[in-house]
C-alpha cells in the first residue's frame, strides 16, 4: 500500500485519540472544580454513562456490519458520527451558566453524544482499516500508521489545553481547544475519506450470533490476551501521577515524563512493524513485553528526585508501548476466520468493549489496594505501596498475557488470508 493511502487512512486516528484525554481526564475536573458540580453526583453520573458506553460497543459493531452493504455506508456513518461528536465535544466544554443540577443534565447529554459518536467512529474506522488488505504485513503497517497519528493526537491533547487554561482560564481555554478539535476532526476526516482505498467487503450473510463470532479458539485466545495486556498497560496509566508526585517528588516534570513516553512509542512504531514482519506479530510483541517488564522492575531502584533514572524508564516503557499499540489489533485482524469476514465490525465492537473494561478493571483493582495498604494522596511517607503496585501489578498481567499467547509463540502463527469481495 502506498504511503499516500496509509497517511490518508491514518489521519482520522489523530482526532479520535485527541478527544479521549479531555473527555476522560479533564471534563470531570472541569465540572467538579471549576463549575462546582457535586462530586458524588458527578461520580455517579460518570459511572452510569461509562457503563452504557462500554456495553453499547458490540451492538455498534453489528450496526457497522449492517451498513457495509449500503452505498457509501461507512462514509455516511463516519460523517454523521463526526457531526454529533463535534456537537457533543463543543457542548461539553462550553457549558451554560446554570445551576449544578442543570449542569449535570448538560453534561449527561454532552457525554452521551461524545461517547456514542466516538465509539461508532472508532469501530467503523478499525473495521475499515482491517478490510484494506488481507496481507498480514500490510495490516501491521496500517495499524502502525493509525497508532502513530493517535499518539500525535494524545500529545496535542496533553499540551494545548494546559497552555491555554494557564493563560486564559479554564472556561476560555477548554472552549478554544474544543473548537480546535472540531477543525482538526473535519480536516482529518476529509483526508481519510478522500485518500483511503475502498474497503473489501464480505458477501452479505445473516448474523450467526455471538457464539458464531467467538467459535474460533484463536479469536478467543487473542481477545483474552488483549484483555490481560490492556490491563497491564492501563495500570501504569492509572498509577503514574501518584508515583511521580508522591514517590519521586517530581510533579513539575510530569509533562516531560509523559511526553517522553508517548514520543518514544511513536518513534519505535516502525521498528516493531519491521520486527513483526520478520518474526511474526506474537514474537515481536513478546520481545516488546520483555522490554516493558525490565522498565517496570527498574522503578524499584529509583529514589526521590531521580529525573534521569525515571526518564530512562519512560524511554524504555515508551519504546515497548509502540508494540502494544500496533500489534494486538493487527493480530485480531489476522485471526478473524474467513467465514466471519462479514462480522468484522462485531469483532471490533468486542475489542472496544475490552479496551474500556481494562481501564475500569485497572482503576477498580489498583486504587482500592492503595487505600487498603494505607496510601494517602499527597502524603509521600505513605507511598511505598504505590511503588510496589506500579512496578509489580502490571508485570503480573504481562506475564499472564504472555502465557495466553504462548502457543502462538511456540508453534508459529499463520494469519488467515482469505479475501472477500472488493467494492
Amino acid at each position: 500500500m502506498k504511503v499516500k493511502a496509509l497517511l490518508g487512512y491514518a489521519l482520522l486516528g489523530l482526532p479520535l485519540a485527541m478527544a479521549m484525554l479531555p473527555v476522560y481526564l479533564i471534563s470531570p475536573k472541569f465540572y467538579g472544580d471549576t463549575l462546582g458540580v457535586n462530586l458524588t453526583a458527578l461520580g455517579a453520573l460518570l459511572f452510569c454513562l461509562r457503563l452504557f458506553d462500554t456495553v453499547q460497543d458490540p451492538w455498534l459493531g453489528r450496526w457497522v456490519d449492517a451498513w457495509q452493504a449500503k452505498k457509501y455506508g461507512w462514509s455516511l456513518l463516519l460523517c454523521v458520527a463526526a457531526l454529533t461528536l463535534a456537537l457533543g465535544f463543543v457542548m461539553l466544554f462550553t457549558p451554560p451558566v446554570w445551576s449544578p443540577g442543570g449542569l449535570l443534565g448538560w453534561l449527561a447529554v454532552s457525554l452521551l453524544l461524545v461517547y456514542t459518536s466516538h465509539s461508532l467512529m472508532t469501530v467503523c474506522y478499525l473495521t475499515w482499516g482491517t478490510r484494506l488488505s488481507d496481507d498480514p504485513a500490510v495490516r501491521t503497517r496500517v495499524s502502525a500508521w493509525r497508532e502513530a497519528a493517535g499518539l500525535l493526537g494524545v500529545v496535542m491533547a496533553s499540551i494545548l489545553p494546559a497552555l491555554w487554561v494557564t493563560s486564559m482560564g479554564p472556561r476560555l481555554g477548554y472552549q478554544l481547544f474544543s473548537w480546535l478539535f472540531v477543525v482538526v476532526l473535519v480536516l482529518c476526516l476529509s483526508g481519510t475519506l478522500l485518500f483511503t482505498p475502498a474497503a473489501t467487503l464480505a458477501p452479505r450473510q445473516v448474523f450467526s450470533g455471538w457464539r458464531g463470532v467467538l467459535v474460533s479458539p484463536a479469536v478467543r485466545r487473542v481477545l483474552i490476551f488483549f484483555l490481560l495486556n490492556a490491563i497491564a498497560v492501563a495500570l501504569p496509566t492509572t498509577l503514574v501521577l501518584f508515583y511521580i508526585e508522591d514517590v519521586l517528588l517530581l510533579a513539575a516534570y510530569t509533562g516531560w515524563f509523559l511526553g517522553l513516553y508517548f514520543v518514544a512509542g511513536l518513534i519505535a512504531l516502525p521498528f516493531w512493524v519491521w520486527l513483526a514482519n520478520r518474526l511474526g506479530k506474537p514474537r515481536a510483541w513478546a520481545s516488546a513485553s520483555l522490554l516493558a517488564i525490565c522498565a517496570m522492575l527498574s522503578v524499584t531502584f529509583l529514589g526521590v528526585q531521580a529525573v534521569v533514572g525515571y526518564s530512562l524508564v519512560c524511554l524504555l516503557a515508551g519504546l515497548a508501548l509502540g508494540a502494544d499499540l500496533a500489534l494486538p489489533v493487527a493480530l485480531l485482524a489476522d485471526v478473524i476466520p474467513i467465514s466471519q469476514r462479514h462480522n468484522t465490525g462485531a469483532y471490533f465492537g468486542l475489542w472496544a468493549l475490552i479496551s474500556k473494561l481494562a481501564l475500569a478493571l485497572a482503576a477498580g483493582l489498583s486504587l482500592p489496594l492503595l487505600e487498603v495498604w494505607g496510601y494517602v494522596p499527597g502524603v509521600p511517607a505513605s507511598a511505598t505501596s504505590v511503588t510496589l503496585l506500579y512496578a509489580f501489578l502490571p508485570l503480573i498481567f504481562k506475564v499472564l498475557a504472555l502465557g495466553v499467547l504462548f502457543p502462538m509463540l511456540q508453534s508459529g502463527f499463520t494469519p488467515n488470508k482469505g479475501l472477500s469481495i472488493e467494492t
